[in-house]
């Protein structure tokens, strides 16, 4: 991520569990076996989506193929969610 310009070096995984009870927007899963295995949200979600990508943690090969799948999935993340917000976010504050 750092070579895409995005500091997550104070982050840390959190369990879905302890948010189920909130209220979202949006609740978005990215792979199939997220999908699978999301907790139920409990609390107000407005719309439950799924952009589903290949899971680069499956990915076989040497260093660098495996790093080449890593970038290129990062790379379908963005560009997907950008999609999303000029789709649904931007549009919805023009109407």
């Amino acid at each position: 991520m750092k070579e895409a310009g995005i500091d997550i070096s104070d982050g840390y995984p959190k369990n879905a569990d302890q948010f189920v009870d909130q209220s979202f927007d949006y609740v978005i899963t990215v792979c199939d076996n997220a999908r699978e295995t999301c907790p139920v949200f409990t609390g107000k979600v407005k719309e439950r989506l799924h952009l589903g990508f290949e899971d680069p943690a499956e990915a076989q090969g040497n260093e660098e193929e495996v790093l080449a799948i890593f970038r290129r999935v990062r790379d379908e993340i963005k560009e997907r969610f950008y999609q999303f917000y000029r789709d649904k976010l931007i549009k919805r504050k023009t109407i």
